[in-house]
């Protein structure tokens, strides 16, 4: 199992994005208060690294796609999410 550590803004958009169910995009810009483009970078990275999925699924999420897309945290990394979380 690997130690998943987040920066601050990376940990925000988990936040966001929740445990439970899948986010849309323009409410994760809300609850983080996060400019659109530091969003999307963030968004991409997590997707990259394979701890978020967008539904529906793209390997890459565009600044225009975002408010209407739906996130969810893989649920393979959910307790490492969550720990990482909590260290912060």
């Amino acid at each position: 199992m690997r130690v998943i550590t987040l920066s601050g803004r990376e940990a925000s958009v988990v936040r966001a994005i929740g445990f439970a169910e899948p986010s849309l995009g323009s409410d994760i810009q809300d609850l983080t208060r996060m400019e659109s483009e530091d969003v999307t970078d963030v968004l991409n990275s997590l997707i990259a690294a394979g701890f978020v999925e967008s539904i529906p699924y793209a390997d890459e999420i565009t600044m225009d796609a975002v408010p209407v897309t739906q996130f969810e945290l893989n649920p393979a990394y959910l307790h490492q999410l969550r720990n990482a979380i909590r260290l912060r």
